[in-house]
């Protein structure tokens, strides 16, 4: 148990900088539409890269959220249907998702890689601006990455583990702690 600890508190930082990047790059995405917007308004001519520009973020987007929903146990789940298992069995569907999500993180790390690897196109967004297509390949390898590392979290992962009133506690406290300082 000596190094789950550190691997769950780093995985948590990984987790804190997914959020980070999701905010960053929506926001990028934002300032670029509100300057084609206002562009728009001013001169009633268009920017041409402003359209192509904006959605190489969404892969960035689209992958870095999908391990930020693992790590707080918002993925696809069947709650209702495993809680009506007998508990041994809710360990044995708990412990296969695990291994479909790990088998998933394995899939899109090792493939992602060659996707990255071999990568070679370039996003020609405007005549000026070139992006090479490694830049949107690269963040398939590291959600598979970060997804792998989730996994030191364990059964925490999975929706059906949590105890709705302790989660309603615990806000309730933070909140009150929050109020408080």
């Amino acid at each position: 148990m000596g190094i789950l600890q550190p691997l769950r508190r780093l995985s948590d930082s990984v987790n804190q900088v997914a959020i980070v990047i999701c905010v960053g790059c929506v926001l990028t995405m934002l300032g670029i539409s509100f300057t084609a917007f206002i562009y728009k308004l001013v001169t009633g001519s268009t920017l041409s890269w402003t359209y192509s520009l904006a959605r190489l973020f969404l892969p960035w987007i689209g992958f870095l959220s999908m391990t930020i929903s693992l790590r707080y146990g918002e993925h696809v789940a069947m709650t209702l249907l495993v809680r009506s298992l007998p508990r041994v069995m809710v360990y044995v569907a708990a412990g296969l998702c695990l291994a479909v999500i790990g088998l998933f993180a394995l899939m899109l790390t090792w493939y992602g890689w060659n996707y990255f690897s071999t990568a070679t196109q370039v996003y020609l967004v405007s005549a000026q601006i070139s992006i090479p297509s490694k830049f949107t390949a690269i963040v398939v390898p590291i959600s598979g990455v970060m997804m792998l590392l989730h996994l030191v979290h364990g059964f925490a992962l999975l929706e059906h583990f949590i105890d709705e009133q302790d989660a309603i506690g615990e806000l309730i406290d933070t909140t009150d702690g929050e109020r408080r300082s």
